[in-house]
Order: C-alpha cells, then sequence, then structure tokens
C-alpha cells in the first residue's frame, strides 16, 4: 500500500524527470544529425552541375556548409 502512494505522490516528479531526459535526448539527436548538412551539400552540387548557381556562390556555401559539418564531427566527438 505504501509503495501505491509513493508512487502517486511522486509521479508528478517522475514524470517532469522523464520529460527532461527526453527532451535533452532529442536535443542531442538534433544537434548531431549531419543528414540535413549532407543533403545540403548533394543539393548545392547538383545546383552547381545544372548551372544555377554561380562557383563563387557554390564555393561560399559549401565551406559553410563544411564548417557545420565538422562542428557537428566536433560535437559527437566531445559528448561520446
Amino acid at each position: 500500500m505504501a509503495f501505491i502512494l509513493d508512487d502517486i505522490a511522486l509521479s508528478p516528479i517522475k514524470l517532469t524527470i522523464w520529460l527532461a531526459k527526453k527532451l535533452k535526448e532529442s536535443a542531442y539527436n538534433e544537434m548531431t544529425d549531419d543528414s540535413k548538412v549532407l543533403e545540403e551539400l548533394l543539393m548545392l552540387q547538383m545546383k552547381l552541375e545544372m548551372e544555377e548557381i554561380s562557383e563563387d556562390d557554390y564555393t561560399k556555401k559549401e565551406t559553410l556548409l563544411m564548417e557545420r559539418l565538422e562542428e557537428i564531427r566536433k560535437l559527437k566527438k566531445d559528448i561520446n
């Protein structure tokens, strides 16, 4: 009986802890997801090949994307 009362009394705290863990997991997954950056690099390459963007624009955008990719890899390495 005491365990049931404890569970009922502590359920808001347990829910808050569970929610915080889920938010942390979600934030980690979003911060370390490099698939979006890789997809953007691929799209950028396609635009260059289709001559939709200039070589200079490609180089500038590629540099930014590569920096983001490096930051993601560094973050993954630091966390693990």
